[in-house]
């Protein structure tokens, strides 16, 4: 019974930490869809633009920034 016990529970870690590693990669954007998002956000009107649409250019292009001053 101590055995069935024990793997039940190494099974929910196995498990809680495929889960957790999964969803900390899942939203990766690839550099494709960067490059597309940036010439969306250069072409961008900021009169008929959102407020989503704006804030994601900002977190784009602030991004962008960082990255370039770390290089």
């Amino acid at each position: 019974m101590k055995k069935l016990v024990t793997m039940l529970i190494a099974a929910t870690f196995a498990t809680a930490s495929a889960g957790a590693f999964a969803a900390a990669h899942g939203g990766a954007m690839s550099d494709a869809d960067k490059a597309k998002k940036m010439e969306a956000c250069k072409k961008m009107d900021e009169k008929k633009a959102d407020d989503k649409m704006k804030a994601e250019c900002k977190k784009l292009m602030e991004g962008g920034k960082k990255t370039d001053a770390k290089k």
